[in-house]
């Protein structure tokens, strides 16, 4: 296998045909990441006409490097505007975006695209360590365990709200999972709350969702204010110490930077759950084993770390099930997974007997990939944390209409924009009356996997899933997690506080 795994990397790097490819699938990747709306599986399907036709190992090199570096370049309009690209980057803009205020945006900006790449490198890492006992991993997790993960994600909407502002929090997660609801009954496969709507037949847009309740309140709020965003003055804002201090920042925090690469990497390896669970679970974790959580949605820079590592941690998480079993990881994987077979690259078991080293190159590939992003990030960044120094007012017509396209292209579904005003209205009276508003996206995200996973467990082992063994040490962490929550947001010395996540 170290004979295979080094010659995966020479075979790679001394291939000039494969290493412009992946120079082409970077750039391409990172211009499609920094776009709301559009996302991975969208590039990849955009993308699968080119490879048609090319050698397998070029062809999959190509569209994985493509379809990894997508999170890396997603936190960009995060951090600079408060506009998410998806639920993925949402997490990120809780801090991202309040630094960027402070005229740090340099510092998030080096912090987040550096957790990112060391996030992405780890996943691929965890993904090879976990060759030899790949099935067991997959198999132990069933309904019942991805129910009580999602549960165990619900649960931290607790911890980004103190005080007074727990009881506001729970009130707006709930609110998303209301909304949760809409769509098909995962059971019956009757609409629910939908009607004669079809676009309504797959539920509320994320993407749109996620946009109105963070981008375009912030917008609102930028035109009224007047100014820039960030409220320092350019020459004391951006600099390059500034940016080195945000990639320093990683291994400053390398403890926090493993845990949550890890997290991401095997959250991405149990089908279903994806890169927005994986963003918010870690970022609630980092809230959670803070000391100093009051920092949180303030422009706390682990807060900017935690969720960028999960999110390109779980791409080698993910890749796992897509290869070995030919079961997506995640929704960009399906589409990865059908590219994949046109190729002429049959996931399972033979790809550890047989094709050992073309996996050993997809990991190679991420590697090598994540640092080019990396690299070429750092480099022009410089001139993109300037634009948070330009007066607003010119500024926010561009992006209202970017924000748009992005709820257009998502789905193709003119109504998106109707939505988009509606929630839009919504999300910037929660911002005036100062009510958070990331517990509806957890609530949102969650809920639709939350309640298909109940339904198929119980129609599998009736109530008696909860007794099964993995399912009660999550049920343990679960009433926890949620005890220490109440017992941090009540206990005596913080009564007067009221310091809380915001966003």
């Amino acid at each position: 296998m170290i004979d295979t795994m080094f010659a995966a990397l020479y075979g790679l790097v001394s291939s000039p045909h494969i290493m412009g490819l992946m120079l082409i699938a970077v750039i391409f990747g990172l211009l499609v990441g920094v776009t709301p709306g559009i996302g991975g599986k969208l590039s990849i399907a955009m993308a699968i006409p080119f490879v048609y036709g090319m050698d397998k190992v070029s062809g999959a090199v190509f569209l994985l490097t493509m379809h990894a570096v997508n999170g890396t370049s997603g936190q960009i309009s995060s951090i600079m505007f408060g506009i998410p690209g998806d639920g993925d980057d949402a997490a990120t803009t809780l801090d991202g975006y309040p630094l960027a205020k402070q005229g740090q945006a340099a510092r998030a900006l080096g912090a987040s695209i550096t957790a990112s790449g060391v996030g992405g490198i780890i996943g691929a890492i965890v993904f090879a360590i976990m060759i030899p006992v790949l099935e067991p991993v997959i198999l132990m997790f069933s309904p019942a365990e991805f129910f009580l993960i999602a549960l165990l994600g619900i649960s931290f909407i607790a911890f980004l709200s103190s005080g007074k502002k727990i009881v506001k929090g729970l009130i707006v997660g709930f609110y998303g999972l209301m909304l949760a609801t809409i769509g098909m009954d995962p059971i019956t496969g009757t609409p629910r709350y939908a009607g004669d709507m079809l676009f309504l037949w797959d539920g509320v847009s994320l993407v749109t969702a996620v946009l109105a309740l963070f981008a375009v309140p912030e917008m609102i709020a930028l035109s009224t204010k007047g100014g820039a965003i960030s409220a320092v003055p350019m020459d004391k804002g951006f600099n390059y110490q500034q940016l080195l201090s945000g990639v320093m920042e990683v291994p400053r925090h390398w403890w926090l930077v493993l845990r949550t690469s890890v997290i991401g990497a095997v959250i991405g390896m149990i089908p279903g759950l994806g890169g927005s669970t994986a963003a918010w679970l870690c970022y609630g974790h980092a809230v959670q084993s803070s000391k100093t959580p009051e920092r949180f949605g303030k422009g706390a820079i682990e807060g900017v770390i935690a969720p960028e590592t999960a999110s390109n941690g779980k791409e080698g998480g993910s890749l796992l099930p897509t290869l070995f079993f030919g079961i997506p990881g995640s929704s960009g994987m399906a589409v990865l997974l059908g590219a994949f077979l046109i190729l002429g690259i049959q996931p399972g078991a033979t790809m550890v007997t047989q094709h050992l080293e073309l996996v050993w190159t997809l990991i190679w590939a991420l590697v090598v990939g994540n640092l080019i992003a990396v690299g070429i990030l750092l480099v022009v960044c410089r001139w993109v944390a300037v634009l948070t120094f330009v007066n607003g007012r010119y500024l926010v017509p561009f992006i209202l209409v970017f924000v748009s396209l992005g709820c257009f292209v998502s789905d193709y579904q003119w109504q998106n924009l109707i939505i988009l005003v509606l929630f839009s209205a919504i999300g910037y009276g929660f911002l005036r009356a100062g009510w958070p508003r990331s517990p509806f996206v957890i609530g949102l995200v969650l809920g639709g996997k939350a309640e298909a996973s109940l339904n198929q467990a119980l129609q599998l082992w009736g109530y008696s899933f909860f007794l099964r063994p993995i399912s009660l040490v999550l049920i343990a962490m679960i009433v926890g997690l949620m005890v220490y929550a109440f017992y941090r947001n009540f206990r005596p010395h913080r009564a007067n506080s009221s310091v809380g996540v915001n966003l």
